[in-house]
């Protein structure tokens, strides 16, 4: 089968390559990829910026149909239609395991960075990872569970109340969902980006967000700021990983705000105003990746409706097709692209 390798560390080193079809071990399960999620992290290993457990099959998001299930596993069958989590291996016994945090775990492994993923034709995952689809969840929508449940992980360290006035920076596919998710909460969302994010704005105002805003154009603070009382915004995401945002948010919250970070810096060391965060006593959140509990939620929230994942996929393209599929979305042109297996 031809699979999407990342073969060595550093910008590029991105090849499709034949490789042999996995069977599915104990507990395990075995599914053919239908979509696969090209996902902000997969750009940043690309480019060289994350690194992964070279060589392996890129991939983490992805929906497929299971075609074999190894010993032990009576969970699923032939047919099903599936999602999974990316945790493919944990140790199990440290205290992030035992309070089901794998996301933490420091020996776990996960699919498409230490673990083949989902850009091919085949892949396994552990029976513990794997989700049934809802009756309403197709299988584009479904590609995306992995991204929903981040960002359903990131607000629910959040404390959001109805009413509560919260914007999202950064209008990329984590923005959008987080706003979505947001919404769903009975808060009155802002969703921010620049002159090139007018496809993507345009789609939050598609989706219902209450407000999208063009930063060069438009006063964010000002709005913020009528919307508000002139208190500042309940609850900031940062989404965009840009370091410019992330002083923003500061800036635009109220005392005692609540501040999470979601997107991914391209460096990790960045200029913080930590005496914003100590004058106005600002509670700040890291949100790592989702764990298991994130993921029944996020595909209800997709089956009833509240989140939909599907009009975010402007882009589609095989697995051989990479570079089309960078160039659309660092041209700014595409807002989620899935790519398709090939025999």
């Amino acid at each position: 089968m031809k699979a999407l390798v990342k073969t060595a560390q550093g910008f590029g080193n991105l090849e499709v390559q034949d490789k042999h079809v996995p069977e599915p071990g104990r507990d395990q399960v075995k599914i053919e990829v239908k979509y696969a999620g090209i996902c902000g992290s997969d750009i940043h290993t690309y480019e060289g910026h994350y690194k992964v457990g070279v060589p392996v099959t890129l991939g983490h998001e992805f929906s497929g149909e299971v075609v074999s299930v190894g010993e032990g596993v009576t969970e699923f069958q032939v047919g099903d239609r599936v999602t999974s989590e990316t945790t493919f291996y944990i140790c199990g016994e440290c205290a992030y395991c035992k309070s089901g945090d794998y996301n933490l775990c420091n020996h776990r492994k996960g699919l498409g960075t230490q673990q083949d993923g989902g850009f091919t034709k085949f892949l396994v995952a552990r029976k513990e990872s794997v989700h049934k689809l809802p009756e309403n969840v197709d299988f584009q929508s479904a590609a995306m569970t992995e991204p929903l449940a981040c960002t359903y992980h990131a607000v629910a360290k959040t404390e959001i109340n109805q009413g509560d006035v919260v914007v999202v920076i950064g209008p990329g596919p984590i923005g959008l969902l987080t706003a979505q998710v947001v919404k769903s909460k009975g808060a009155t969302v802002i969703i921010t980006g620049l002159t090139n994010d007018k496809v993507r704005l345009d789609k939050a105002k598609e989706l219902g967000i209450d407000y999208t805003v063009n930063t060069q154009e438009q006063d964010i603070k000002e709005l913020v700021n009528s919307l508000t009382d002139g208190y500042g915004a309940d609850v900031v995401f940062e989404c965009s990983g840009a370091v410019p945002a992330a002083k923003q948010a500061l800036d635009l919250l109220r005392k005692k705000g609540q501040y999470g970070q979601v997107g991914l810096f391209a460096k990790p060391e960045i200029s913080f105003d930590l005496e914003k965060i100590i004058q106005k006593e600002i509670r700040v959140v890291g949100s790592r990746s989702q764990k298991s509990a994130d993921w029944e939620p996020s595909l209800e929230l997709m089956n009833n409706g509240s989140v939909n994942a599907k009009s975010l996929v402007t882009h589609e393209y095989t697995i051989q097709d990479w570079d089309a599929a960078y160039q659309a979305i660092k041209s700014g042109e595409a807002i989620k692209v899935l790519l398709t297996p090939v025999e």
